[in-house]
């Protein structure tokens, strides 16, 4: 099978969507497609300028091509001295992608064309078979105009791949048939969580101290402008002597005003460890180093139903006990009291609590921990995804 993958994003980029995508190329790729991936030419930061080789910055293997489309795209000085309007600049960046990847998709020779682009994917459902069409969604609009769009690309898609039940439940409401949807949540690399170091190893060779107790986060600080719940967190550690906050991910911002919050709870400044951005491939020695990995997302439509976040599926690869919001967009992935504990969203006495028995009973840290890296690595590896993907795309008329 010829797969293309259309992403409108930089590559290299700091956002764990790129690293979603790059893995899951190498995962179509390793189940027997031939796949290429469109990515816009885009003007990066000047630390990403710097990567040379995509496939090693993202630690997969080379075995898919990367072509870049031109677009228009207007780096935020040039955009500010035209006294273009941010929104006006996305939108113009993702209609020329959607139009280059269109001309380019009339000479491609493929058996189908994949994405999280619903205008990508309008745009080639114009010449293109509804067979030939994969659709991966990860949001739902809440707007009118974004679920008429939304209807749009979905119905005329061969196949839909939602990442939440949820998501899947209003896609079919929306009119898309049962019979094109997969559910296939987010997941991870298993080649990256293979050979773990031990925790005191771990900490070792980051320089933090080995008697410790460390509740980590891993990610982006915000996502589209939404608090991640992070400062709930450290409300919560107030309560929880002798605990230490790890911080895996940035923006420097976020985190400083973070650690100004820290502060003025009166909690020590030593205790608050920010590492800020590091390289994919070092993440899973941060998650070894943790005690407990923290996933303190509020309730929100997008963070409640519609997302599967990666940090999730490696918290469990790294066999590290988890405490999360109880959200149904993954109540399928871990239960409570089994593979993690749930605490109410935005609740700080709850996150507490649960933070403080894990932080007194080793025993039950290591046995959520190991449990749930049992499920992780029987059912959400990127490989068998990718499998359940081509068996839907194959069924696709």
């Amino acid at each position: 099978m010829r797969l293309i993958y259309i992403a409108n994003m930089r590559v290299p980029t700091e956002k764990a969507h790129g690293l979603q995508i790059m893995q899951n190329c190498e995962a179509l790729a390793d189940t027997g497609a031939e796949v290429q991936l469109w990515v816009p030419r885009r003007r990066n930061t000047p630390a990403l300028r710097a990567v040379g080789d995509p496939w090693a910055y993202y630690g997969v293997r080379r075995n898919f091509e990367l072509r870049r489309v031109p677009c228009l795209d207007f780096t935020p000085p040039a955009a500010e001295q035209a006294g273009l309007p941010a929104r006006l600049v996305f939108y113009v960046q993702a209609l020329t992608f959607a139009l280059a990847a269109l001309a380019l998709a009339l000479f491609a020779r493929a058996d189908v064309y994949y994405s999280r682009d619903r205008l990508a994917l309008l745009a080639l459902s114009l010449v293109k078979p509804r067979r030939a069409l994969a659709y991966e969604a990860h949001q739902f609009s809440p707007s009118r105009r974004g679920r008429w769009l939304e209807r749009l690309a979905a119905r005329r898609m061969g196949t839909v791949i939602a990442v939440t039940p949820p998501l899947a439940d209003e896609l079919v409401k929306l009119g898309v048939p049962v019979a094109r949807v997969l559910v296939a949540h987010d997941g991870f690399r298993r080649e990256r969580f293979a050979d773990l170091p031990s925790q005191a190893e771990a900490r070792q060779k980051i320089g933090w101290p080995d008697g410790l107790f460390i509740v980590g986060y891993v990610g982006r600080l915000h996502t589209m402008a939404m608090d991640k719940g992070v400062g709930t967190l450290i409300e919560a550690l107030r309560d929880v002597d002798g605990a230490a906050l790890a911080l895996v991910g940035g923006p420097d911002e976020m985190a400083a005003a973070l650690r100004d919050r820290w502060l003025a709870l009166g909690l020590d400044g030593a205790h608050f460890l920010y590492a800020g951005q590091v390289e994919s491939g070092r993440v899973p020695l941060y998650l070894s180093a943790f005690d407990v990995c923290a996933m303190p997302f509020p309730f929100t439509p997008h963070f409640a139903f519609f997302a599967s976040p990666l940090k999730l599926f490696e918290y469990m690869a790294a066999g590290r006990a988890i405490v999360a919001s109880d959200l149904p967009g993954w109540a399928d992935v871990v239960q409570d009291g089994q593979t993690a504990l749930l605490t109410p969203p935005g609740d700080a006495g709850a996150l507490a609590a649960a933070l403080t028995r894990l932080r007194d009973d080793p025993a039950q840290r290591e046995r959520l921990g190991q449990q749930a890296r049992a499920r992780a690595l029987d059912v959400y590896t990127w490989d068998a995804r990718a499998r359940a993907i081509l068996r839907k795309i194959a069924e696709a008329t």
